[in-house]
């Protein structure tokens, strides 16, 4: 259990701005064993999220209580996955070949594709997340985190790291059964407080898990940690779309 609670550590380490290092564990391979505890990981920065909400939105009208948990939730991360998706838009959308799409990827300049596809997801979060009543968003934000890195996990499930060295390559071992099983039940845990018809919010996330994982085969082989961060963004959108569907219903 000890070890447990140091993998959780090392993964809250690598992925968040909370101060917990001198809890975690820092090999590559105890790094690689923590893939387990990412949607854990998605749920806390989820409630932190989700509190900055809720007290936001008893002071302050719900748009700006919505920008507030938004901004919050970039601090919290570094803008990990936001970078990511930016970094891998522009790589998939900029380059002709692979070789030149992991180049412009690693590049740390951020181009035309990936600052509007940076500007299209945070306005598309916001106002997704103002069209839901305000007593569901907290929950949703928590479900939302979590569930976006689940699906970021299952790329590593079923494709291949295509770097030969980068800041995912410790992460790039896939997961054992056991391992994926308790990152799904991390992951599925908190759509259980949300109300039964907003579950086939799942329905748009599984097709973008679906389509972006096709394109990643198709351009690259396989997957970068851009893409992942990607892949989280992606998966968080359409969570959050879906909800909007479901409930507007």
């Amino acid at each position: 259990m000890k070890y447990q609670i140091q993998l959780f550590f090392t993964a809250l380490t690598f992925f968040t701005r909370i101060p917990c290092a001198r809890w975690g564990v820092h090999t590559e391979q105890d790094l690689n064993r923590s893939t387990r505890f990412f949607p854990l990981v998605g749920i806390v920065v989820g409630a932190a999220v989700a509190l900055v909400f809720y007290v936001s939105v008893m002071l302050l009208p719900q748009g700006l209580a919505i920008l507030l948990s938004m901004v919050a939730s970039l601090y919290l991360t570094g803008a990990f996955h936001e970078d990511g998706l930016s970094d891998a838009v522009d790589g998939l959308g900029g380059g002709w070949e692979k070789e030149q799409m992991l180049t412009i990827m690693k590049d740390s300049r951020i181009g035309n594709y990936g600052a509007a596809a940076l500007f299209m997801a945070l306005l598309i979060k916001f106002e997704a997340l103002a069209a839901l009543p305000a007593t569901l968003i907290p929950v949703v934000l928590i479900a939302a985190h979590a569930l976006s890195r689940l699906v970021a996990a299952s790329l590593m499930m079923t494709q291949e790291y295509v770097r030969e060295n980068g800041k995912a390559k410790p992460l790039a071992t896939q997961m054992t059964a056991a391992e994926f099983a308790l990152c799904t039940a991390f992951g599925l845990a908190p759509l259980y407080w949300l109300p039964l018809h907003a579950l086939w919010a799942l329905l748009p996330v599984i097709l973008i898990r679906w389509w972006f994982g096709r394109l990643l085969q198709r351009k690259l082989g396989g997957y970068t940690g851009d893409c992942l961060g990607a892949m989280q963004q992606l998966s968080e959108i359409a969570f959050y779309i879906g909800v909007v569907a479901c409930i507007s219903r």
